[in-house]
């Protein structure tokens, strides 16, 4: 059984940093595509960052510059740093692995709270 589990997500101030972590079971992640969604309160689930297995990553322009993913295949995890935060970066974040054809698997989600 697959399992994604986030976690980092809390309460920062506006300007500071958050790494979230997603930790990958029941799956082998290599070859596979995986990226961070998140979703803010009555807004549709938009797509963060992606990362393919061989590294190459790919940011939505509203975080460019400011967020950072990567991942380790061996250790079955993805990572999310997050800095410069903003207000508008609050939202559930979620870790999703692309499972290629299998599927699409998703986590629970994180809770990522900026104050300005």
């Amino acid at each position: 059984q697959v399992q994604l589990v986030e976690s980092g997500g809390g309460l920062v101030q506006a300007g500071g940093s958050l790494r979230l972590s997603c930790a990958a079971s029941g799956i082998i992640l290599s070859f596979k595509p995986m990226a961070w969604y998140r979703q803010a309160p009555g807004k549709q689930r938009e797509l963060v960052a992606t990362i393919t297995s061989g590294g190459g990553t790919n940011y939505a322009d509203s975080v460019k510059g400011r967020f950072t993913i990567s991942r380790n295949n061996a250790k079955k995890m993805m990572y999310l740093q997050m800095n410069s935060l903003k207000p508008e970066d609050t939202a559930v974040y979620y870790c999703n692995v692309d499972g290629l054809g299998v599927g699409s698997y998703w986590g629970q989600g994180t809770q990522v709270t900026v104050s300005s």
